[in-house]
């Protein structure tokens, strides 16, 4: 299996749009491997009422990039539902879940590709610059994309993306 590396394989010195656009086709990617091991039921187990199953963290991950990204950094119109992404449970299958989150990515990609990172963001409460708003969105992503695998760690062992660092 062919795991994604596309922060550390590309050229050095790329620009901090460039490298959050890899990172983030990164995230999705192990999102997706994550979650091809897991059956649709467990997409959307949760292991009490407080936390999150991996469905609800994909729903939200693309809710904040529609936010942060595609509306706050590219202008286009997304109107969120934050409270919904949590209370979400068997709404998408696991195929939708990782189109819509393929797609964001997608369209986050194409809006990194040219933007302007000295614009002023004002979304959720926040007034940010556009530096500010996408390392925001980059390490959202990341947080949860770590929770996402966590939990597919848990409920499929024997899942290792680093298996060269074992020994480390």
């Amino acid at each position: 299996m062919e795991l994604p590396r596309y922060a550390f394989k590309g050229e050095v010195g790329r620009s901090f749009p460039e490298l959050s656009a890899a990172l983030l086709q990164e995230y999705a990617d192990k999102i997706r491997i994550g979650l091809g091991r897991l059956s649709e039921e467990q997409v959307w187990w949760r292991p009490n009422r407080e936390c999150n199953s991996a469905g609800n963290l994909v729903l939200h991950i693309c809710g904040n990039l529609s936010l942060w990204v595609l509306k706050g950094l590219g202008g286009i119109d997304y109107e969120r539902d934050r409270a919904n992404e949590f209370r979400a449970s068997h709404s998408r299958s696991k195929a939708e879940l990782l189109a819509y989150l393929t797609e964001t990515v997608e369209q986050c990609r194409a809006v990194l590709s040219n933007v302007n990172l000295d614009k002023r963001l004002s979304l959720q409460g926040y007034d940010v610059d556009g530096l500010a708003g996408l390392y925001h969105a980059v390490e959202h992503a990341s947080q949860h994309t770590g929770q996402i695998l966590f939990i597919v760690k848990q409920l499929a062992p024997g899942f290792e993306f680093y298996p060269q660092h074992a020994d480390e």
